[in-house]
């Protein structure tokens, strides 16, 4: 009898844990809408730099407003881009820390898409966003008017966090955690355990 139960006890644990771990293809939804979000950014970028690029240039006035519209066009495209290619990266980490690995992506060398662990799919998100925040605050103090000389500050302080940040986040990339660096000594102790 006990037999019996442990068996039935075994089958509901074993069909509980199937649904739980096929629970992760719900996943599938973020991935799928963030690449059509993904390629509606990269065309409304697109026309953004269209719209820069066919705009009536007056060469009289070099640094007049005709140009300032123009830059102002071509840095929202790029700025739209790189918010693309977030959306790319996110699809492309979330996709296969979750559901499965893309065996199309071993036939290129290339592993910028790769995401070994969510920290680091993390980590080359927060990269990208920080990019297109300097991209974006650039689009927005071209039509910046200084008048007061706290203007100045205000923008000098932008600039100034900002390359902070940048800083700091190459920091992180060079000097790793010290988590990671007592892993790798656990990594490396064990085989010389076992051996003993």
């Amino acid at each position: 009898m006990a037999n019996k139960t442990s068996k039935i006890t075994k089958k509901i644990e074993y069909i509980f844990e199937a649904l739980i771990w096929n629970f992760r293809f719900f996943i599938i939804a973020p991935v799928i809408f963030s690449l059509l979000s993904a390629l509606r950014f990269i065309i409304i970028g697109t026309v953004d730099i269209w719209a820069g690029l066919t705009y009536p240039f007056d060469v009289q006035d070099p640094e007049g407003e005709a140009t300032i519209k123009i830059v102002g066009y071509i840095i929202g495209g790029i700025d739209y881009y790189l918010i693309g290619i977030v959306l790319l990266i996110f699809a492309f980490g979330i996709y296969e820390l979750f559901i499965s690995e893309i065996d199309i992506r071993h036939e290129d060398d290339s592993n910028i898409l790769q995401s070994e662990s969510l920290e680091e799919l993390k980590s080359k998100l927060v990269n990208v966003i920080v990019v297109a925040l300097i991209v974006s605050l650039f689009k927005r103090m071209l039509n910046l008017e200084i008048q007061q000389v706290s203007d100045v500050v205000y923008i000098s302080s932008a600039i100034l966090l900002i390359s902070i940040s940048q800083y700091l986040l190459n920091l992180s990339h060079l000097h790793p955690s010290k988590d990671s660096h007592l892993l790798e000594n656990d990594n490396q102790q064990s085989p010389n355990q076992d051996d003993k």
